[in-house]
């Protein structure tokens, strides 16, 4: 070890890497304590020495507390030091082989990085290689260090002084450390500062969840993780799970989808903090994904065959009441009924990490059901399990199929969970299978009229069995709003989910079926604010999202039902919702063909015609009109398709013939636009009062819609826009009340 470098005289040696070595020091003319950087005399190349002076201007270039700040670039020997700020503390790095932070510490500390970069970025500057060991906590406060790789942000021009800075790392060098770098710079596309943001949604995961964000055996396998694979959610509280939609948003592959600047993405994670936590705060946990597939036939048997989708659904719903797993739904699983089980494919389409596989073989009045716990995409297995049992105690083998899961995955669970679990237990075995075979038949439309009958049945055999009244509700609601005597089957649909609330007022289920009913009869904003409580118990619930989609659409806060959308496919990439209605309202045609595709083609005809494709409109509106089509939705396809080939008499005779027999007022707010594109403004003024009266009142539909135009000098229409005007205003201030900014990151139009 030197006695002195340059005019600093080394006190001890502070650590030593593949470049270099840092010592403590002591700036004898100016008394103070310093760091002295150098170089390795191997390693001190040309290349390395432009590095080490770019840090130098780099970190010189800005003046700010959460920065480490330099001295001094010299010269001794030949070879080049930096003198630089001393820091008392501990990495980044270091601290987290003690374990996890809390969210108050983890949040904290990246409060100070995202300044520090902040600061850089103002001055154009990328730090291109933020990590743990890069980041220093002190007693007052965190510094960000190491700007070796920093370089302007913008893309390089030829012959200028930044392609030859871009130049350090080019050649087939990777510039960073691969565990945080961008999807871009693994690429080798143009990166930005928004790739330092994607390093600080890797670290701050890391930080609560004490594991790194993207996994890998390999470098190859670590790249393909930031390339095409999305990290585990974050729970433990509401807001862990608001922290972890900040980190989510800035892990997005695409740079456009990151936030634009570290100030924002600051202030997200300030207004996540917002959200209070009963009780002794809680550590983040990565959530254990899990996925229920179709059972496999060995033999058919038309007594027992609707066993292979019931069972694994009932199994699904079981275990989706439990805060600390994330479960994927029965419709997601549907898709591999038909298909060998290729875990790599599961795995990569749902992102889970757990799958449950099964065969059914029935003998008699006995049925053997063998079932797999396996984990996803390497297959290792947890345990394999054989049971047989007579068809009257399938609810018992159902039971124990979900206690062995969840001893295996989540052992401990909390109070709360173990009663959800010990809740709505069927009292006899003959209304368990009407409950099954009704859960089979509901998922198709033609079945909508048989399920609701079996439904009835369970009830009238178990009266105090809240998911059959909870799905009975849900039957009701689809029949009357698509099918026939509206009025009577929604007041159904009320009491039955009323019937289930009464028996469990816990019930998951019941909750995100009731906000359907709930905002197309006019009460968008009860149902709002009613998941947005349970968001803060159940943060982790894809479907209770995707109703917040639907009714903050219908409440007009259609920022605030996007971001639930995002949320929802955050916890579920294959979450059903109505987000594509969303983009619709505000204007964002391509977005919302992009979303209706395959899901909607009534929706896409729509925005189709939006954006002058007219032939491809009319072919999306005569698919929607198909044969198989329920007749409520045969009607609204031939008023569009009508309206679409000029027939303006019969689309006004095809809307007037829905109006008295459909209640949704979304649906209505689209025969209203029918009426206007065709200038009845009369018509469209009716009809757009009762669509806002009865609880559908998105005003930023209504201000930018072009197909209303003929109607914006009308003063029946002035007063319908203050009308939505007035209850827009009302919802919005209700959502912020309870917490929806904090819980969404958003609470505008």
């Amino acid at each position: 070890m030197p006695d002195y470098i340059g005019r600093y005289r080394i006190v001890k040696k502070l650590g030593e890497g593949g470049m270099g070595v840092v010592y403590a020091a002591e700036d004898e003319r100016l008394t103070r304590p310093v760091a002295i950087k150098t170089l390795h005399e191997a390693k001190a190349d040309e290349l390395a020495r432009k590095r080490l002076w770019r840090e130098a201007r780099a970190a010189a270039a800005v003046n700010h507390p959460n920065i480490c700040q330099i001295y001094e670039i010299g010269e001794e020997g030949g070879g080049l030091f930096l003198a630089m700020e001393l820091l008392e503390g501990q990495s980044l790095a270091r601290i987290l082989e003690q374990g996890t932070l809390s969210v108050a510490d983890a949040t904290q500390m990246t409060l100070g990085v995202l300044s520090a970069l902040e600061a850089l970025h103002q001055r154009d500057i990328s730090h291109r290689d933020l990590k743990p060991s890069n980041i220093f906590r002190t007693a007052h406060g965190v510094k960000l260090l190491d700007f070796g790789l920093a370089c302007p942000a913008q893309p390089a021009v030829a012959g200028s002084e930044l392609q030859t800075e871009t130049a350090l790392t080019a050649a087939g060098i990777l510039a960073g450390t691969p565990q945080y770098m961008s999807p871009e710079q693994l690429q080798g596309s143009p990166a930005d500062t928004r790739s330092d943001i994607f390093a600080v949604g890797a670290v701050l995961f890391e930080m609560l969840a004490g594991r790194r964000a993207f996994l890998g055996r390999s470098v190859a396998e670590v790249f393909h993780a930031i390339l095409y694979e999305q990290p585990p959610a974050l729970a433990g509280s509401a807001a862990i799970s608001a922290v972890d939609r900040v980190i989510h948003r800035a892990l997005a592959k695409k740079p456009a989808d990151r936030y634009p600047t570290a100030q924002v993405m600051a202030q997200e994670l300030r207004m996540a903090l917002l959200i209070s936590d009963s009780g002794v705060p809680a550590r983040a946990r990565p959530m254990t994904r899990l996925i229920v597939l179709p059972f496999r036939i060995l033999r058919p048997d038309a007594e027992t065959d609707f066993l292979a989708f019931s069972l694994p659904d009932a199994i699904t719903n079981s275990l989706s009441a439990l805060e600390s797993l994330m479960v994927r739904s029965s419709v997601v699983a549907s898709r591999f009924a038909e298909r060998v089980v290729d875990l790599k494919a599961v795995a990569a389409e749902t992102e889970v990490d757990i799958v449950l596989t099964g065969t059914l073989l029935r003998a008699g009045d006995q049925i053997r059901v063998s079932t797999q716990l396996v984990e996803a995409p390497g297959g290792t297995m947890i345990w394999s399990h054989t049971a047989q049992s007579p068809l009257a105690d399938i609810f018992q083998l159902q039971d124990d199929l979900v206690r062995r899961i969840v001893e295996s995955v989540s052992p401990s669970l909390s109070a709360r969970e173990q009663r959800m679990l010990q809740h709505d237990v069927p009292s006899t075995a003959r209304a368990y299978e009407y409950f099954l075979r009704a859960n089979q038949l509901s998922q198709h439309r033609g079945d909508w009229k048989v399920a609701r009958d079996l439904y009835l049945r369970c009830v009238e055999e178990d009266p105090e069995y809240a998911p059959a009244w909870a799905r009975l509700g849900r039957c009701y609601r689809v029949i009357g709003k698509f099918g026939d005597n509206p009025e009577e089957n929604l007041e159904r649909a009320e009491v039955a989910f009323q019937r289930a609330l009464t028996l469990n007022s816990d019930l998951p289920l019941a909750h995100n079926l009731y906000a359907q009913l709930e905002a197309e009869r006019g009460r968008a904003q009860e149902a709002m604010t009613r998941l947005l409580r349970r968001a803060r118990s159940r943060p982790n619930d894809p479907e209770l999202f995707a109703g917040l989609v639907h009714s903050c659409r219908y409440c007009g806060l259609l920022e605030a039902s996007v971001a639930a959308h995002h949320q929802a496919r955050r916890l579920d990439p294959n979450v059903r919702t109505s987000v594509m209605h969303t983009y619709f309202a505000l204007g964002d045609y391509q977005a919302a063909i992009d979303a209706a595709r395959g899901a909607d083609d009534y929706l896409c005809a729509l925005a189709l015609a939006a954006t002058s494709r007219g032939d491809e409109a009319l072919a999306a509106s005569r698919e929607w009109n198909h044969e198989g089509s329920l007749p409520i939705t045969r009607l609204f396809g031939s008023a569009l398709t009508a309206l679409l080939e000029g027939k303006k008499e019969e689309c006004v005779r095809i809307g007037d013939s829905i109006i008295p027999h459909f209640a949704d007022p979304e649906g209505l707010f689209y025969i209203t636009r029918q009426f206007a594109y065709f200038g009845e403004i009369a018509r469209s003024t009716a009809v757009l009062g009762r669509v806002v009266r009865q609880g559908f009142y998105s005003l930023t539909a209504f201000a930018r819609d072009p197909w209303l135009d003929p109607l914006r000098g009308d003063p029946e229409f002035a007063r319908i826009l203050h009308l939505a005007e007035s209850r827009y205003h009302q919802a919005q201030a209700a959502f912020l009340e309870a917490g929806g900014d904090a819980l969404l990151g958003a609470g505008r139009a």
